[in-house]
C-alpha cells in the first residue's frame, strides 16, 4: 500500500501570509492538527500546528495568580501575526510511491500527526493519523471486491482466483499454472496494495 493509495487530496493549505487566526479558524473547522504552508507554485515551504499558534498566545488570568512576584503581570510584545512567523520551517515529507508502513513508523516515532506528500518540493497531498486508521475499518466486502479489481488487472483473462477477506486478512483461492511461485509472489504483492488488507494467504482452490 502506497501514500497515493490513501492520501488526502487537494489538500487544505495556508500560505506564509495567512494570519495566524485564520489558521486557528481552519483548524478548528475541519479539526486538523496541522497545515501545510505552500507558497504561490504550490510548493511546500513549511507546517503550522496547532502549538505553533497557541505558543504565547493564551493570556494569564490574574485571578489565578494572585501570589505571583511582583513584575510578573508586565505586558508582553505581541506575538507574530502571521504563519511565516510562526511555522516549522523544516519539514519531513514522502512521495506518493511511499510505503505507507515506511509513513506510519515514521509519524508514531516522532510523534507526528500527518506527513506531507510531495512531487520534488510541490505538494500533492497529505496523510494523517485518520487516514492510517480508516484503512483499518473497511468493509471485508470492500477490500476484497478491491483485491479482484487488481487481480483482475493484472491477467484479466484468467480468472483462476477467488478471493475472501476477513479482518483484513486476505485468502486468495487459485488454481495455479503448475508450480508457479513467481505468479503466487505476484498475487500476494498486489493483494498488499489494497488499503485495508494486513495479511495475504494463497491456497490452491479445495484446499482447507
Amino acid at each position: 500500500m502506497r501514500a497515493r493509495d490513501i492520501m488526502t487530496s487537494p489538500v487544505i493549505c495556508v500560505r506564509p501570509e495567512t494570519s495566524v487566526r485564520e489558521a486557528a479558524e481552519v483548524l478548528t473547522k475541519h479539526r486538523f492538527a496541522a497545515l501545510p504552508v505552500v507558497d504561490d507554485d504550490s510548493r511546500l515551504i513549511g507546517i503550522v500546528a496547532e502549538a505553533d499558534l497557541i505558543r504565547d498566545r493564551i493570556p494569564t488570568d490574574p485571578r489565578a495568580h494572585i501570589w505571583r512576584a511582583e513584575g510578573s503581570n508586565v505586558e508582553k510584545e505581541a506575538a507574530p501575526g502571521t504563519v511565516g512567523e510562526v511555522m516549522t520551517k523544516t519539514v519531513v515529507a514522502m512521495t506518493a510511491g511511499a510505503d505507507v508502513a515506511d509513513i506510519a513508523e515514521h509519524m508514531l516515532e516522532h510523534k507526528v500527526r500527518s506527513m506531507p506528500i510531495v512531487d520534488g518540493s510541490r505538494l500533492l497531498g497529505i496523510v494523517s493519523r485518520q487516514d492510517l486508521v480508516r484503512t483499518m475499518v473497511r468493509t471485508d466486502d470492500a477490500v476484497a471486491a478491491d483485491v479482484r479489481r487488481r487481480l483482475r488487472a493484472y491477467a484479466d483473462s484468467w480468472e483462476a482466483w477467488k478471493v475472501d477477506a476477513k479482518e483484513g486478512v486476505v485468502t486468495v483461492h487459485w488454481d495455479p499454472p503448475g508450480d508457479d511461485d513467481i505468479a503466487k509472489s505476484v498475487l500476494i504483492a498486489l493483494a498488499r496494495t489494497v488499503p485495508g488488507v494486513s495479511r495475504v494467504h494463497v491456497v490452491a482452490k479445495g484446499a482447507p
